[in-house]
Parts: structure tokens; C-alpha cells; sequence
């Protein structure tokens, strides 16, 4: 019997669905986001009738990145942190933005991401950590640098830099162009499309797929892949989490500020891909 989740739908069987269900939020992912979907795809890979796994996310978007101030997303990632000294917490940010999404890219069983809307920052990191990705052709992304950062394995050195330097929004058929997105199917179609896809890869000898799966990863493992994740400096990852307004002083709000320079950072990148984006004609105009 499959368990409950908060924040994602899951639906068992030959193909089995991860339906990530914060659409208020454009499927922001919390922590509690991240921890059920591992929790998810540990379900399917135990299931012997679950032969491929589809993520894909409800609503408007399929994730626009990280959940940076939500007050559920606040208050459980000061519990999590509050016995915690700095290098216990940077290997808590570790696991949750790194070596989870190293996990599930080595998944026992295909995964295919199932991409609408804004694959953005975070959404990237988790389409990235699937095995194959089917895209809707209005979709947008944009990578970040950080975290699960495969960027230059995903699309090469050059375009890599280019996007990231001028926080530029990719088309999906950019992105198929250079290798991110396996298809790009018109955006009626992207469910039935994906499903179809999956249906053909669960009817594969499961042992077949897992050793497909496992020459090509390891052929990326001896050129590195892995050990160029996992040596992201841990600076990037020791993001303290400011205290609520009510837990400080009016003389402690000036340090606070410069401890939450990350998610600052991140705001920012993402209001400016935005603006140039609309600038570009790759994102509608805000309605009056």
C-alpha cells in the first residue's frame, strides 16, 4: 500500500507517477518536497510491478526552483538545522541539494521527467537527475550554478557559460538542440506523448533497462561526472538560515541581511532572466 504524501501526488504501477503538487507555489520544492520525492522513487524501484518512473509536476509549471521563504519551508529548515554546527549543516545541504539528486540519477529503474512551464534552478537539478526528459514546446528553462550543478554536462562548456553568465532563458527546442531535452512534443500532446514513450520502456526486460542504464552512467562516472558534482566548494552550500523578525533586534537585522545573501542571489538571477526574457519575447508580458 503506498504511503501518504503532503506534497506530491504518487500513482504505482508498470509506469509509475511522481506528481509533484505545490501549483501555488509553481512547484517551488521545499525541503519536505525533496525528502517525499526520494521517498517516492524508493517506493517504485521496491515495487517488482513498477518497470519506469515518470516525475512531472501540476499546475502551471513543472518546478520554478527552490522554495526559498515559504513559512513551512522556513520553520522546517530551522528545526532541521537548530542542533546543527557548520560542517553538520553544510553536509545537510549537501545531501538534500547534491546527493539526493545524485541518488535518484542512479535510480535502479528509468525515470523520465515530464517538463511544462519553467523548469527553473531547481526544477533544472531534478529533470537533470532523470534519465531521459520529454519537454513541451513552450517550456523554459534556466540552470543555475551550484548545488546538483551538471550544467556543462548537459549542454557543453560554451553554452553552459553563456547561459549562466547572461541568465538567459532556453527554449525547449534550444535545450533539445543541445542536448538537455531528449523530445520536444506540442504542449497538448506532452502527457499522452510521454506516456506512450514509457509504456514502450516498461514493457524492456528490467534488467536490460538497469544495465543500459548503468553502462551509460558509468561511461559519465570515468570522464568524472560524479566527482565534478560533489566538488562544488561547500562554501556554496553553507547557507545560514536567517532567524524570524521576532527571534532578533533591531542592531541584529544588518548581519542577518548579509547571511541571507544566497537566496538574495538567486531572487535576483531570476527577476533578471525574467526581464530579459520578456525583453527577448520568450516570456509573455505581465498583464496590467
Amino acid at each position: 500500500m503506498s504511503q501518504t504524501y503532503e506534497t506530491l501526488v504518487y500513482e504505482p504501477g508498470p509506469v509509475a507517477r511522481v506528481i509533484l503538487n505545490r501549483p501555488e507555489k509553481q512547484n517551488a520544492q521545499s525541503w519536505k518536497l525533496l525528502r517525499e520525492m526520494e521517498a517516492a522513487f524508493n517506493e517504485a524501484v521496491a515495487d517488482p510491478a513498477c518497470g519506469v518512473i515518470v516525475l512531472s509536476g501540476s499546475g502551471k509549471s513543472f518546478s520554478a526552483g527552490h522554495d526559498l521563504d515559504s513559512s513551512d519551508q522556513t520553520a522546517h529548515a530551522r528545526e532541521q538545522q537548530r542542533e546543527l554546527d557548520g560542517f553538520a549543516r553544510t553536509e545537510l545541504y549537501r545531501d538534500i541539494y547534491i546527493d539526493s539528486h545524485l541518488r535518484w540519477r542512479n535510480l535502479t529503474k528509468p525515470t523520465i521527467a515530464m517538463v511544462h512551464g519553467y523548469c527553473i534552478f531547481g526544477g533544472w537539478m531534478i529533470a537533470a537527475a532523470m534519465d531521459v526528459i520529454i519537454a513541451a514546446e513552450d517550456s523554459r528553462f534556466i540552470p543555475v550554478y551550484g548545488d546538483y550543478f551538471t550544467t556543462t554536462w548537459d549542454v557543453g562548456a560554451r553554452k553552459a557559460k553563456q547561459i549562466l553568465f547572461g541568465n538567459k532563458f532556453m527554449t525547449a527546442a534550444e535545450a533539445m538542440q543541445c542536448g538537455f531535452v531528449s523530445t520536444v512534443v506540442p504542449a497538448a500532446d506532452l502527457e499522452a506523448e510521454t506516456l506512450k514513450y514509457a509504456g514502450r520502456v516498461a514493457e524492456n526486460n528490467p534488467v536490460l533497462n538497469r544495465r543500459i542504464k548503468f553502462a551509460v552512467n558509468q561511461t559519465l562516472d570515468m570522464m568524472g561526472f560524479s566527482t565534478s558534482v560533489r566538488a562544488l566548494h561547500p562554501d556554496f552550500n553553507d547557507r545560514l538560515l536567517p532567524p524570524l523578525a521576532s527571534e532578533q533586534s533591531d542592531e541584529q537585522q544588518a548581519p542577518v541581511k548579509q547571511r541571507s545573501v544566497r537566496n538574495g542571489q538567486f531572487r535576483d538571477q531570476v527577476g533578471r532572466a525574467m526581464q530579459y526574457g520578456r525583453e527577448d519575447g520568450l516570456i509573455p508580458e505581465r498583464k496590467v
